[in-house]
């Protein structure tokens, strides 16, 4: 049982300190840091009253371990990879009550310790009640849409903002400034602003009246957003030698797979993929029977294998014969044990990438080339999302960069 230091919150213990991205650091090596927060509710948030609103914090680390203690009790631990929660501090907040929150964060072997996020989120309760912070994140994305594909609609959305009561104290938010803000923000945001200042409306219910209407006014681009997919798909990143003995590879794979074909049985429209031939030969060697119902989900079209190389190599370094034999076994194996080949290098976490790649993985059968790494450019940026690379022969794969390490959905 562990015992939370002692001493009172803001006296005897110091003042975090944020660093030049805002996140509370402290150093490498498994070194342990204790943080605390006591959490008062008031009556209201400049002016927005908050009682019967429940109250969570999100929060977000990047640490070996993570213990979360409220009011002295251990609701929630974590790890690097499992690194971000929403724990409810409230169902119905009543203000002068107080919360305790504790973190215990161990910090990575080989990186400092990061807690990277931690934010208060009132949110509201009833099924009529328009969360201000989702319309929030609704409008960003239709300003996004608008921006990108029809931006002399922009203006739509604009007015649409005027429909808000913001009834503020002490401040005021006219249309003119609305679009001022929008010019300043290259129309992207979208009244977002305007929306944190939703804190000072004195009567929540009329606000709340006023967030339907907003959302009203702009349902007729519904059917407009709704004509693009979004397709997600399940992935784990699994390491095989990093930081780590092989055995804890092994038996990490063992309980991922295991706990996806559960996550599968409780909801049968998830898809997931994986990516190294090198740890399905484990599994289908000591653990045949989860190979075995892998290779059933993969004939039902639930289990993607995009393993068209042996494990994610580094591919700057090693020679071309070194990497021809990866493509080669990979592919190979699929076949064998999948009934097909991969057509997509998945290379997420690989530093650098020779030029004649795109000759070998064509060769292969491969003809889609996925990384984010070309994100961490600090020098060089690399411009595109969505590109073709050729190669010196000639040859052309499609690639795509995916989003940076952490990016939500």
């Amino acid at each position: 049982m562990q015992t939370i230091p002692s001493g009172d919150v803001g006296q005897t213990w110091p003042l975090a300190t944020l660093d030049d991205r805002s996140y509370i650091t402290w150093p490498r090596g498994n070194v342990p840091l204790w943080l605390r927060q006591r959490f008062t509710w008031p009556t209201d948030l400049n002016g927005y009253p908050l009682e019967g609103l429940t109250a969570r914090l999100a929060l977000r680390w990047w640490a070996n371990q993570a213990d979360i203690f409220v009011n002295g009790e251990l609701i929630q631990t974590g790890d690097i990879f499992d690194c971000w929660t929403r724990i409810v501090l409230s169902d119905r907040v009543v203000p002068g009550e107080s919360v305790d929150v504790s973190l215990k964060l161990l910090s990575p072997g080989h990186d400092e310790g990061a807690l990277v996020q931690a934010q208060l989120v009132f949110e509201t309760v009833g099924d009529n009640c328009p969360e201000p912070g989702f319309v929030a994140d609704e409008l960003a994305v239709l300003a996004t849409y608008l921006a990108q594909f029809e931006p002399e609609k922009l203006a739509l959305v604009t007015e649409a903002l005027s429909r808000i009561d913001w009834s503020l104290s002490g401040n005021s938010v006219t249309k003119s400034g609305a679009e001022a803000d929008l010019d300043r923000r290259e129309k992207r945001d979208c009244g977002l602003h305007q929306l944190s200042l939703a804190g000072t409306l004195r009567e929540r219910e009329r606000f709340h009246q006023s967030l339907l209407a907003l959302r009203t006014s702009l349902a007729h681009f519904s059917p407009w957003l709704k004509q693009r997919t979004m397709h997600c798909l399940g992935h784990a990143h699994l390491d095989l030698a990093w930081l780590w003995p092989v055995a804890d590879t092994w038996q990490a794979a063992e309980n991922t797979f295991r706990s996806v074909l559960a996550l599968q049985r409780d909801f049968p429209e998830l898809t997931f993929s994986h990516s190294s031939p090198a740890l399905f030969t484990w599994l289908e060697e000591h653990r045949p029977e989860l190979f075995a119902a892998i290779q059933q989900q993969v004939k039902a079209g639930r289990w993607a294998i995009d393993a068209g190389l042996w494990v994610e190599p580094d591919l700057n370094l090693p020679g071309g014969e070194a990497i021809a034999r990866q493509i080669l076994y990979g592919q190979r194996y699929c076949a064998e044990k999948f009934g097909g080949i991969s057509a997509i290098a998945w290379l997420p976490d690989t530093f650098g990438f020779c030029w004649q790649l795109p000759q070998l993985l064509a060769q292969g059968g491969i003809r889609y080339f996925a990384t984010q790494k070309l994100r961490w450019n600090d020098t060089n940026p690399f411009p595109h999302d969505l590109f073709t690379w050729q190669g010196p022969d000639g040859s052309e794969i499609t690639g795509v960069t995916l989003p940076p390490i952490g990016t939500d959905i």
